[in-house]
């Protein structure tokens, strides 16, 4: 029988640091530069920098939270706890709304990378199953694929730079900053909203709180070493497609990272790109369903999911109930919907979590500050300037979403509260 008990705190700071490096360096770093050179042109780079500032402030305020709360759920318990039921409600519905989409995103994007034409859909039902069976044999084991899969898309991305920088042409003059002639200040917002969303996996280190050791010493450390590296990488690939492509190239194709290669002499690295970006795809894959899982058992634990989600096996010691429905409801996704702009609408749900986590950062005490206040003050405006700078369909779809979340969470506390009465 399941019950409701804890997790095993197996994760040392080198394993949550290669997890929330798998869940940033994944698919975002192979797609998400051409949505973002569109928006801001030769801005690319203002907009890379401007996410990964964002990225940073919300960074701290969970590093912070983490410390304070070591327990699954990640920005879910800290509304909860620092602002609110109904604040940890709106965290927890926008993160696992959102992410539930990047699921089938990913699994999608692997498919696309790895399955023969026409078989794309039944290829990612069957990676989406495979990597929920890893997750719920144990969270050690995720651990360990996850190293796999961030050394093969390191060694992808180390053959992309190489291959465009010294078997191609790289024009040094295309690497600017901004150009105002190509971009603008609006256009700029839109990509680092759109390349926030490559960034956003550091949290699932936090969701992750209940199975490290040390989580006061340990969470801290592995957001910051985790975004550092990640911000380390994607500024050279950026720098790298800008050289080789400049920012209409970029823009004018969906696998940027594959057309560099392609405009090389190095044609060998063609199929390492495509075997990187299938990857990639499945790390991101495969820390999501940790990540959502999780937090999906702590709103259980508090009856804002069904009660049943917060089931944990009791000899692997996973929320096996949240990870099961969790698959299910993504294998309905990627056989039925298309998901081409997961991007803008998953951006909208992880930007509000970020808003009440940086807002439930600043009400912490003296004694529990790590980081001045001001980051998060910080933090919580750039989140909103980025999610009303975000596609207005991608804005429209993540309101209405939030409303049902918002109907859902009132009804359900009214028949509680018939039901006591």
């Amino acid at each position: 029988m399941s019950g409701h008990g804890v997790l095993a705190r197996r994760l040392g700071t080198g394993d949550a640091v290669v997890i929330g490096v798998g869940s940033m360096v994944g698919a975002g770093v192979f797609a998400a530069f051409a949505p973002a050179a569109q928006a801001a042109g030769a801005g690319l780079l203002l907009g890379l920098a401007l996410a990964a500032f964002v990225a940073y402030t919300n960074a701290t305020a969970s590093a912070q939270l983490a410390a304070q709360y070591p327990t699954s759920g990640g920005t879910y318990v800290y509304g909860r706890e620092r602002l609110g039921p109904w604040w940890g409600f709106l965290a927890g519905w926008g993160f696992v709304i959102g992410k539930t989409a990047s699921c089938a995103a990913m699994a999608l994007t692997f498919a696309a990378y790895a399955a023969p034409a026409g078989w794309e859909r039944p290829v990612a039902v069957a990676a989406v199953v495979c990597l929920a069976a890893v997750n719920y044999r144990r969270v050690t084991r995720t651990a360990r694929l996850t190293r796999i899969i961030v050394t093969v898309v390191l060694v992808a991305l180390a053959a992309v730079v190489l291959s465009s920088l010294a078997g191609g042409d790289p024009q040094w003059s295309q690497v600017t900053v901004w150009d105002a002639a190509e971009g603008s200040w609006y256009g700029v917002l839109q990509s680092a909203g759109l390349l926030f969303f490559a960034f956003a996996g550091y949290a699932r280190i936090a969701t992750m709180g209940e199975e490290v050791r040390d989580p006061e010493r340990t969470i801290p450390r592995a957001i910051l070493i985790a975004l550092a590296i990640t911000v380390v990488v994607y500024a050279t690939i950026a720098v790298t497609l800008l050289a080789v492509l400049g920012a209409d190239g970029t823009a004018a194709t969906p696998t940027p990272l594959a057309a560099a290669v392609d405009a090389s002499t190095w044609s060998w690295a063609s199929p390492v790109v495509r075997v990187g970006g299938a990857t990639a795809a499945l790390g991101a894959l495969l820390a999501l369903i940790a990540g959502v899982g999780r937090t999906g058992l702590a709103m259980a634990r508090q009856g804002d999911l069904p009660r049943w989600l917060a089931g944990v096996h009791p000899r692997h010691q996973v929320p096996h109930h949240a990870e099961i429905a969790l698959a299910v409801v993504v294998c309905v996704l990627v056989l039925t919907v298309d998901l081409r702009g997961a991007i803008g609408f998953s951006s909208f749900g992880v930007l509000l979590y970020y808003l009440v986590a940086n807002i439930a950062a600043f009400t912490q005490t003296p004694d529990r500050r790590r980081f001045p206040q001001a980051l998060q003050v910080l933090g919580a405006i750039a989140c909103v300037v980025l999610v009303v700078t975000l596609p207005v369909s991608s804005v429209l779809v993540g309101l209405a979403v939030f409303a049902v979340g918002i109907g859902y969470r009132t009804w359900n506390l009214r028949a509680t509260a018939r039901r006591t009465t």
